[in-house]
């Protein structure tokens, strides 16, 4: 049986590509940002799937309005058995330590609250918010967290969440994210038992525990022997082969260096600084959040690094491309501010899974 989603702040979609590809419809797209959303259609053009009710740019406080609602879905309220979820990760800068840090009453902060008075309101079957781990584990943030779970759970939702790290399931970049599912009680029932993570491929303790090299000298395209006894999936260079970062569409995108001797003197590896960290070829990326002047430089080349190897690193299949009439500083940031890829996926296929499961125990 399909499952209908709905995304709202669907940025260029890499969250929905993982439940696309889990086997989830999406049946409609919400990106406030008309360049964002472009490029998720972009991304798509060769995918074949249109949703249901298409794409939209619409802001998401909208569809609290029951006539845009009614409008836009006239057929939500009839379920035929259909099973409805919503996933959505709101703008996420005030509740992270690297951002604003401004929190509900940002202006990016508040839409947190929108998109779950949105799930009370609406009332899909299931849902994912998806946001930074700075919202459960601040002291400032987790009281406002704790107050829209509860929110949620007298609404009708039995919740689960979790942080998970993007580097658990093959991701070569070191990114937690708090990833909360809720399941409406009158749909599955009051007890239910659900455990995220169960698609991780790595454990965090193990991947800490192996011998990554730090940091090597500087050598403009030298060669580096890979060490033994690290997980070479997931290492950039592994990444940057897989996806053949060179040839594809966006491998040219690449700020021109000003002033080149500064690109020179950073070794491979040094990425403990703020800004101008250089990657190391044979160990996994630090967090891709490419704002707030953050900075990755090229292994083994004196460059910062493309836009086609900043997808790699958010584990993007290879024919994911964004366009290019677009400004590299917007590409940059339609990027960092994705889910990666593989993480996404991993949260859909569990979810796919239970769903399907206890649908099975119900029908028998």
């Amino acid at each position: 049986m399909p499952i209908e989603v709905y995304s709202f702040f669907s940025g260029v979609g890499f969250l929905d590509l993982g439940f696309e590809n889990a086997g989830f419809d999406i049946v409609f797209v919400d990106e406030y940002d008309d360049r964002f959303l472009q490029s998720y259609q972009y991304a798509r053009r060769n995918s074949g799937h249109i949703p249901k009710y298409g794409y939209s740019n619409t802001d998401v406080k909208e569809y609290l309005s029951d006539e845009v609602w009614k409008k836009t879905f006239p057929e939500y309220e009839s379920h035929n058995g259909m099973i409805k979820g919503f996933i959505g990760g709101p703008p996420c800068p005030d509740f992270s330590t690297a951002g604003k840090n401004e929190g509900e009453r940002g202006k990016n902060g508040h839409l947190t609250t929108v998109y779950v008075s949105l799930i009370i309101k609406r009332k899909p079957d299931f849902f994912v918010l998806e946001n930074v781990k700075g919202l459960y584990k601040t002291k400032k943030h987790r009281e406002y967290y704790e107050k829209i779970k509860k929110r949620l759970y007298k609404a009708g939702y039995t919740l689960f969440d979790s942080i998970e790290n993007a580097i658990e399931y093959g991701t070569p970049q070191f990114r937690d994210r708090l990833i909360l599912i809720g399941f409406s009680r009158q749909k599955f029932g009051k007890r239910l038992h659900y455990e995220i993570g169960k698609k991780r491929k790595y454990n965090i303790n193990v991947i800490n525990s192996l011998p990554w090299p730090s940091v090597d000298q500087f050598i403009e395209n030298g060669s580096l022997n890979m060490p033994k006894g690290i997980i070479q999936e997931l290492t950039v260079q592994y990444w940057f082969e897989k996806n053949r970062v060179d040839d594809h569409p966006n491998g040219k995108d690449v700020f021109v260096a000003k002033n080149k001797k500064r690109f020179l003197s950073i070794p491979e590896g040094q990425s403990n600084g703020k800004s101008f960290k250089r990657l190391h070829r044979w160990r996994y990326s630090p967090t891709a959040a490419y704002g707030n002047n953050e900075v990755h430089l090229h292994p083994y080349k004196p460059r910062r690094i493309s836009v086609a190897e900043a997808l790699a690193i958010q584990s993007l299949p290879e024919q994911f491309s964004l366009p290019n009439n677009l400004p590299l500083s917007a590409k940059f940031k339609m990027v960092g501010n994705g889910v990666p890829y593989l993480l996404a996926l991993g949260v859909a296929q569990e979810l796919m899974e239970w769903i399907c499961e206890h649908q099975k125990e119900k029908d028998e």
